[in-house]
């Protein structure tokens, strides 16, 4: 049984540090893949039609009109004349309109621009999140088939030590016993790292993804860093800045809506020419409409939008607020639960070794034994899985913060 003693050496290589960055993809991978995401591109669309909007409103929305008509006209004892005539008319805001038109466009390509940095940021935490699980699965995958090798090696053992007779069948019964249930525990592991790792390319076809998952290192930040992003959280937000840009462009357009219960006029000028040309003349032709309780009724639409998109953006502050809360409770819970995973491992690590040496001097048997090394593999699994979730949990409030990949 001696040769069970491997069982632990290997497993304690994947709890090792590693000096880099904890665990992620290459930056300029990130942003490429980032920059290729359907969310991305669509987003940075609308800030297009978002600028082409402004310039809309800016030049604004009448234009030239022109209007003619031509007749035949028949009169006794006269004959036939031919009639025409021609107007061409244009409507002009009136003062404050334009001024207005301009501010709503500017508020809603600061609106969109914000959007599409939001797109971005929330790609980001996809990505982060289909990468932890990639890594999360193919750490516990590499903790169950060390735990298959070490289970197989100490299978031979007992069967030799059967052979010259030390141990019994029932020794050998349940070392095959403990290494089909490992194999069970491992073929799962191995077809979740699979899985995680097909929908990260999924859904980021561009990222370029080494060969094999990279160990997850041991978390490292300090409670003062935590606090610190999650003020950065709430300073960075581009969904607050995106609602106020629309709250914004709603009061503007409120404004806008109240000054049109009175209507823009319409100037042109008007050509005509009757009685063939007997009757000739030239003037301008002025025209305004009446605004009523439709007008009315459209302006106290736009108030009550208004109103509600000022609501919209405190609701805004408050999720974001609650979203940076909850980044510092998630992380500060993430690393404790590392820890403890980590001492509970040192411990059970202990344990085993005094089991083993119990089984040398015959004061324990195989069926103890085998607990334990059960125990322990379970106890680098849960270390494992506890890193993986401390590290995701710090990966997300850096991505929420715009610490990593989303530098403004």
């Amino acid at each position: 049984m001696r040769s069970l003693a491997l069982l632990a050496l290997p497993l304690l290589a994947l709890a090792a540090p590693v000096l880099a960055e904890p665990g992620l993809p290459d930056e300029a991978s990130v942003a490429a893949a980032l920059d290729a995401h359907p969310s991305v591109l669509a987003a940075r669309e609308r800030v297009g039609a978002a600028r082409a909007g402004a310039d809309a409103r800016a030049v604004g929305p009448h234009e030239l009109t022109f209007t003619g008509s031509y007749t035949r006209r028949s009169i006794d004892l006269e004959g036939d004349f031919d009639e025409f005539d021609a107007e061409l008319t244009r409507a002009f805001r009136l003062p404050g309109k334009a001024r207005l038109d301009r501010a709503i466009g500017t508020h809603q390509v600061d609106a969109a621009e914000n959007l599409a940095e939001d797109a971005r940021h929330q790609a980001a935490l996809v990505l982060a999140g289909h990468w932890w699980d990639w890594l999360e699965a193919s750490a516990a995958a590499r903790v169950d088939q060390r735990a298959v090798g070490n289970l197989e090696t100490a299978l031979h053992a007992v069967e030799r030590r059967a052979e010259l007779g030390d141990a019994s069948l029932l020794e050998v019964d349940q070392a095959r016993a403990a290494l089909g249930a490992a194999r069970v525990l491992a073929e799962e592991s191995v077809g979740q790292a699979a899985l995680a790792r097909a929908r990260l390319e999924t859904h980021f076809p561009s990222l370029a993804l080494p060969a094999e998952a990279p160990d997850i290192p041991q978390p490292d930040i300090d409670p003062a860093t935590l606090e610190r992003f999650g003020d950065l959280v709430i300073a960075n937000s581009h969904e607050i800045a995106a609602a106020e840009a629309e709250a914004r462009a709603m009061a503007s357009y409120a404004e806008r809506t109240r000054l049109d219960r009175m209507a823009d006029p319409s100037i042109g000028v008007r050509l005509f020419s009757e009685r063939g040309g007997a009757e000739r003349g030239a003037g301008l032709v002025f025209s305004i409409p009446f605004g009523g309780s439709h007008r009315a009724a459209l302006a106290d639409q736009a108030a009550a939008q208004a109103s509600a998109a000022t609501a919209e953006a405190s609701l805004a502050r408050f999720e974001v607020l609650e979203t940076a809360q909850a980044d510092i409770a998630d992380a500060r819970y993430r690393l404790a639960a590392w820890r403890r995973a980590r001492e509970a491992l040192e411990a059970q690590m202990s344990a085993l070794l005094r089991q083993r040496r119990g089984l040398e001097l015959g004061e324990i048997d195989l069926a103890d034994l085998l607990l334990a090394e059960r125990m322990t593999h379970d106890a680098f699994r849960s270390e494992a899985l506890a890193r993986a979730a401390a590290q995701r949990a710090v990966t997300m409030i850096r991505i929420d913060s715009h610490e990593l990949w989303l530098a403004d």
